[in-house]
């Protein structure tokens, strides 16, 4: 019984934290939310395992985000088409800035995107996002500075469309 009181504690205390950063990663909630699930239930089949890695989170991450990409490879005509459809279409709760971030993030190279998110929004420290990734930390940082000038560029082209239609 410990184990399963101690992977539902593991699951309530990082499942959204996972959520949103495959959501930020895919641009889907929907895919997103069933990669998590199921890295999830692969973390619960391995949890003797799993707790003992050094981040538990960081492991549920990484196979979540695998499975993120693998699907998305699998149907990226289908994610084109809806993109291209999403694209004109407001999302009631979001900001523009909000939006216009999302899609910047969906510009970037994989390896980018995946810095970034795991930098900037999930807090972690350009070392962990290097033993995350498996990368040197000096691709990790060239990763950042590289999405980071991108996004910039995107992002005051985005705001200065959005001043000159408001």
């Amino acid at each position: 019984m410990r184990d399963a009181e101690e992977f539902d504690a593991f699951y309530a205390a990082c499942a959204g934290r996972v959520v949103g950063h495959v959501f930020a990663l895919t641009g889907n909630r929907g895919e997103a939310e069933d990669a998590v699930a199921e890295a999830f239930m692969r973390a619960w089949q391995r949890w003797r395992t799993v707790r003992e890695a050094d981040s538990p989170e960081a492991w549920v991450r990484r196979v979540a985000s695998r499975i993120a990409v693998s699907s998305w490879r699998k149907t990226i005509n289908r994610m084109r088409a809806h993109h291209r459809a999403a694209v004109d279409q407001s999302v009631p709760g979001l900001s523009e800035d909000h939006v216009a971030l999302l899609q910047a993030l969906q510009r970037l190279s994989a390896n980018q995107r995946r810095a970034v998110v795991l930098h900037h929004l999930n807090d972690l420290s350009v070392a962990e996002v290097a033993a995350e990734m498996q990368a040197p930390i000096g691709t990790v940082k060239a990763y950042l500075a590289r999405g980071r000038r991108a996004m910039a560029g995107m992002l005051t082209e985005a705001h200065q469309e959005g001043a000159s239609h408001g």
